[in-house]
């Protein structure tokens, strides 16, 4: 097969590639089309793209599928005025929450994604760290601290005791200072008031 022969093949074969994947957009925009003519829904461009899965600009530049797009407008703008052209409320319903739990599923999935970045950037940051550490330096490290960890439990008891011993001072002199009061108050009463007078200063003449 000739160079002419062989690109002309591969250009027939993505032809009709393109061509079959117009014909299952096509068919997706005559489904959601029924559907929405059912749910009284107004048909838009934007509408059509987003329930049939295709791009707009697919929608503007093909003729059959501007043609669909626009039959179905007519139609719904040709209805009965007799007809009850209101959706049914509970099938309204349903689809609102259909779009909120495709909405929210959407913003789950971009939330996880991110997570996963963030976990892949920190999983990244642990194994730099570890890769400048010595081959003992995890083992040093747990060591030290398991030693550090003793001694803080250590201290703390230490100070406790401390605590301790200072609140026992402090209630043996608060015990003292009560005992040398009493028998401050002892002597006065067993010396008299004269005692007080004698040992008062003299009176200017």
């Amino acid at each position: 097969m000739s160079a002419t022969a062989a690109k002309s093949h591969r250009t027939a074969a993505a032809i009709q590639a393109r061509r079959a994947t117009a014909g299952q957009m096509l068919q997706r925009i005559t489904q959601v089309l029924r559907q929405m003519r059912r749910e009284h829904a107004q048909v838009t461009v934007a509408a059509v793209a987003r329930r049939a899965a295709v791009s707009r600009t697919f929608l503007y530049q093909n003729a059959e599928a501007r043609a669909l797009i626009a039959s179905a407008a007519r139609q719904r703008d040709g209805a009965d005025p007799g007809q009850d052209t209101k959706p049914d409320p509970a099938e309204a319903s349903w689809r609102q929450r259909a779009l909120n739990a495709e909405h929210e599923l959407k913003r789950a999935h971009g939330e996880i994604a991110a997570q996963r970045t963030q976990m892949g950037e920190l999983f990244g940051r642990i194994r730099d760290l570890e890769h400048d550490l010595p081959p003992d330096g995890v083992q040093r490290v747990l060591a030290e601290n398991h030693t550090l960890r003793a001694q803080l439990r250590q201290l703390a008891q230490d100070n406790r005791r401390l605590e301790e011993r200072l609140a026992g001072a402090r209630d043996n002199n608060r015990f003292l200072d009560k005992q040398i009061a009493d028998l401050e108050a002892q002597l006065a009463e067993r010396q008299g008031p004269g005692c007080f007078a004698a040992m008062s200063p003299a009176s200017p003449t």
